[in-house]
This record gives C-alpha cells, sequence and structure tokens, in this order.
C-alpha cells in the first residue's frame, strides 16, 4: 500500500494537540494538580506555545463532565478545547485536528509538563524536510518518558481513524501505526543520550514529587530546561541518600 502522505507543503497549518483527562487511574486528576501554584498542564502548554512553527495549540478532553475542569483551565488559560469520547484518544485527537484545520498534528501528553520544545522543533523539522506519514521519537524509545512527541499528517491521522478500530488502538492514538509500520511511512529520531528507562512525565505521585523537584531546581533560568538539563538533575536528585 503507498504512503498517504504524497507532499508536505511549508505553508501546511500545523497544530499542537494535548491529549488531557481527569480520570487518570493510577493519579486521578493529575493534569490539573498544583506545581508551584500553577495547575501541571499549563506547563505543558506554555512549552508548546513557544515553538514558533506551532500555528495553534489545542486541547483535546472529553465530553465526560468529570473533564468540565479541564475546559474551564482551557477558558482561563486561553487555549482552545476540543470534546470528544471518554475513551477514544484516537476520535477526540481526529475531532480536534478537524475543528482547527489542521493539515498536520503534533501530539502531546498532557502529562508532560517538562517536555523540551526543542525536542519538539527537532521532530518539525524531521516532518517538513522527509514528508512522512509520522514523526515519532518512541518507535524505539529512546528519550525519557515524558519527552515523547508524534507528528502525524492529515492523511495519516484519517487512515488510522478508519483502519484503527481495535479499543487499544483507539486508546493509544499511534498503536496501530506502528504494530502495522509497513502500510505509513514513519521516521523515528533517537536521543544523543539514551535513557528510555527515565521517567519525567507524571503517572504516580512519586513522579509529580519528582517532577516538582526539577522545576524547582529550574526556577530562575530564562529558559525553559533541556532534556540533557533534566537528566543531570534527575540523576543528580537521585544519587542523594
Amino acid at each position: 500500500m503507498s504512503s498517504p502522505t504524497s507532499f508536505i507543503r511549508q505553508d501546511l497549518k500545523l497544530v499542537g494537540v494535548v491529549t488531557a483527562r481527569l480520570s487518570s487511574r493510577r493519579l486521578h486528576g493529575k493534569v490539573l494538580l498544583p506545581l508551584h501554584g500553577r495547575p501541571m498542564l499549563s506547563y505543558t502548554i506554555d512549552r508548546l506555545r513557544s515553538v514558533d512553527r506551532l500555528d495553534e495549540v489545542v486541547i483535546a478532553t472529553s465530553t465526560d463532565s468529570s473533564d468540565d475542569p479541564v475546559v474551564a483551565f482551557a477558558e482561563g488559560f486561553g487555549v482552545s478545547c476540543w470534546r470528544g469520547d471518554l475513551e477514544d484518544v484516537l476520535g477526540r485527537v481526529r475531532g480536534a485536528a478537524t475543528a482547527q484545520g489542521a493539515d498536520a498534528i503534533v501530539r502531546i501528553s498532557g502529562d508532560s509538563p517538562l517536555i523540551d520544545p526543542a525536542i519538539i522543533q527537532t521532530a518539525i523539522d524531521l516532518f517538513l524536510d522527509d514528508a512522512p506519514d509520522l514523526v515519532t521519537n518512541v518507535f524505539p524509545r529512546s528519550f525519557p518518558k515524558g519527552q515523547s512527541v508524534e507528528i502525524f499528517s492529515r492523511a495519516a491521522l484519517e487512515q488510522l481513524h478508519v483502519e484503527a478500530t481495535q479499543p487499544e488502538d483507539r486508546e493509544h492514538v499511534t498503536h496501530y501505526a506502528y504494530i502495522h509500520h509497513d502500510r505509513f511511512k514513519i521516521r523515528n529520531f533517537s536521543a544523543s543520550r539514551p535513557r528510555p528507562e527515565l521517567q519525567l512525565s507524571v503517572d504516580t505521585p512519586d513522579d509529580l514529587e519528582r517532577v516538582a523537584a526539577l522545576i524547582a531546581a529550574c526556577q530562575g533560568t530564562t529558559d525553559f530546561p533541556t532534556v540533557d538539563r533534566l537528566i543531570e538533575l534527575a540523576d543528580a536528585m537521585a544519587a542523594v541518600p
């Protein structure tokens, strides 16, 4: 089967989509938990907004009443929000893309408050240069968790929406593409310092404590900490008895 992407325009509309919901099984409400007086989700949004090539940022959440606070956050923070089925994350991403008229999607998880904008920019550059269906840094993973980025063309997103019908495929947006990688043109990029085991996302109370400590260690700096700096800080904290 031929690739669904035939060309990439430099003037395409590139939209950052942050998937976020409050019904996390391990840490309920995690995306809005406070980090130094701010909701965790605000850190993720700020980092996406700093990427010049992104035309817009939108939160993809659910229509479930439990996610009403996510919508309220979006309104107060000045970011667009799109709501869809709670269990159909792929459908929510597609709905957000359709609503914003996106030509391509940069997908980031809402539990990634330390995402390095430079990694997002690297992925965008590869996408614009190579015209793939999907650019990713998790196939295979070499960056720490919480530094994951996926960019896919609108055509690839539509193909996923049609072909990925199993619940696992709908929950994990690109799962189908990785399983059926022969059907998609996938470009993976790797970390110069591979640390796939390092947890820099937030999934548990311990993760939240670690991320809070890393943010505190970086306060007073004008730029977002790079992934290399975060690795150094995390390793130094882990070495303290």
